[in-house]
């Protein structure tokens, strides 16, 4: 189980207005290099996956896969989202350090 830690961090970064979802979305912060981590549910399709695992590693922007898209779309307040860009250093680095607890 994900720690509730890392769903309310996504909301209040939404909330900031730090966070972007969706897949358009999310590819346009990767490719304007404002993304500064990406997320992705665990349940999105292998083609969605790969795709942005490619994306992200030629971009060097650090990807996690966790939740799934309810769980994620909730987190941010709307319905489900399968990937999602926060655009935020301090954020980032937050929600990494939480993704990292929650891990080991």
């Amino acid at each position: 189980m994900y720690n509730k830690k890392i769903f309310s961090l996504l909301g209040l970064a939404t909330k900031a207005g730090k966070l972007v979802s969706g897949e358009f979305a999310t590819e346009k912060a990767v490719k304007s290099f404002t993304a500064k981590l990406v997320i992705v549910a665990d349940d999105a399709s292998d083609n969605t996956k790969k795709m942005f695992t490619n994306m992200c590693n030629f971009y060097e922007v650090p990807i996690y896969f966790l939740g799934d898209k309810n769980e994620l779309g909730h987190a941010i307040g709307k319905e489900f989202r399968a990937s999602l860009a926060i655009t935020d250093e301090g954020f980032c680095r937050t929600v990494m350090k939480q993704i990292n607890k929650a891990t080991e």
